[in-house]
């Protein structure tokens, strides 16, 4: 999935700018439930043909979220709302920085952007996103 994620036809800027591939991180009671964070598998898998380094350290989630499937697109923004936090040592790392956020699949972007505003606030200059997947929604179904 990472490997045909990396193959999509990136704008110019993105790829001559992108400093570094950011996996939006999970609870780590979640990580270590499952083994791995499938976010940071996809940027893993990026990297080679990118040519940009992964950074695990710029991002954490702070606390533990409840699951968004079954959430309405208000109750996300609000589940995650202060769950991400970047690390005081990592501001010098994120300054004027263009970064790309990796994530498996996108929904409402809640997820993608309370992780945006904490990594702009820490001074990331651009931030774009990437996901494998897009969660159909209401206006998909005629």
């Amino acid at each position: 999935m990472g490997e045909r994620m990396a193959r999509l036809a990136w704008p110019e800027d993105v790829l001559a700018e992108c400093a570094a591939l950011v996996p939006v991180p999970l609870a780590r009671v979640r990580e270590r439930e499952r083994g791995y964070n499938q976010s940071t598998l996809l940027a893993l898998a990026m990297t080679p043909r990118l040519g940009v380094p992964v950074w695990t350290d710029v991002l954490v989630r702070e606390r533990t979220t409840r699951s968004q499937t079954r959430l309405t697109p208000t109750d996300r923004s609000r589940n995650v709302s202060r769950a991400f936090e970047v690390p005081a040592s990592a501001s010098g790392k994120l300054r004027g920085a263009h970064i790309m956020l990796v994530d498996d699949v996108v929904t409402t972007a809640s997820t993608l952007n309370a992780c945006a505003t904490v990594l702009f606030a820490a001074g990331a200059r651009i931030i774009s996103y990437v996901t494998f997947g897009r969660a159909p929604t209401s206006a998909d179904r005629t």
